[in-house]
């Protein structure tokens, strides 16, 4: 697991689930950039990874916009002169029924979880392909492979995320790339502790385990598909949600 010397991108990890990967990776040896919307969270988490004794940097570039995500790379390469690993994390909610879901409601879930994902993989692998080598974890959810009644939006992102996961993997494993997704069940985070009551339990009767996640639970898989020891594991996505899904 040891990941001393590499550098690892993860976007939408100022908090939750990217922050957890975050801080893992930095805790194995890894050097983080630290990309966020919110520029002061970034900016925590990237002072978090220094107090593990790892290099980082905080970026608050919009991630579904091509210029911003290239400006990010560059200002990455001027800094580390390298990406080994990338986490394309970013995700958003904005539930509502299929026949209530506004086209915004739509645009705003595929752009940020799907779009973003696309043009930060097609950025970072030009520089893998030249590298010979390289690391992408897509953070999917159970949802991608189920779907929920209520996330035509998320579901329809996840699902692709899983389907763009596949495809490169396929495209790029003959450099030496791995590319990879875990799908997340019922974890602890700020959106999920915004759930109603009636909600929460009714999740957690989905779960054999009986329990709700933790951040570090996903985080302890996206580190393991960035260490050596995955190094003949793509295109695969693993669950990490207590048996929600069999």
């Amino acid at each position: 697991m040891d990941l001393a010397g590499q550098v690892a991108l993860v976007t939408g990890s100022g908090r939750g689930i990217g922050r957890a990967i975050a801080l893992a990776l930095a805790d194995h040896g890894a050097n983080l950039v630290i990309n966020d919307v919110v520029a002061e969270s970034a900016k925590v988490v990237a002072a978090e990874t220094e107090e593990l004794g790892r290099e980082a940097m905080a970026v608050a570039a919009d991630v579904t916009d091509e210029a911003a995500v290239q400006e990010m790379i560059d200002s990455v390469l001027d800094r580390f002169g390298r990406i080994d690993i990338l986490v394309n994390n970013a995700g958003i909610t904005r539930d509502a029924l299929l026949i209530r879901m506004s086209e915004e409601q739509w645009d705003a879930v595929l752009s940020i979880n799907l779009k973003a994902a696309f043009l930060c993989t097609k950025a970072v692998a030009r520089l893998m392909l030249k590298a010979r080598s390289g690391r992408i974890i897509n953070i999917a959810s159970v949802v991608g492979l189920t779907g929920n009644a209520g996330q035509a939006n998320y579901s329809a992102s996840k699902g692709g995320l899983v389907a763009l996961t596949k495809t490169t993997a396929q495209e790029l494993g003959s450099r030496g790339i791995t590319c990879n997704a875990v799908a997340p069940g019922f974890i602890e985070t700020e959106m999920t502790e915004a759930l109603p009551d009636e909600a929460r339990e009714q999740m957690l009767r989905r779960v054999p385990l009986g329990r709700a996640g933790h951040t570090t639970d996903v985080a302890n898989v996206a580190v393991f598909l960035a260490g050596p020891a995955a190094s003949y594991i793509t295109g695969q996505v693993i669950t990490v949600d207590g048996g929600m899904v069999m």
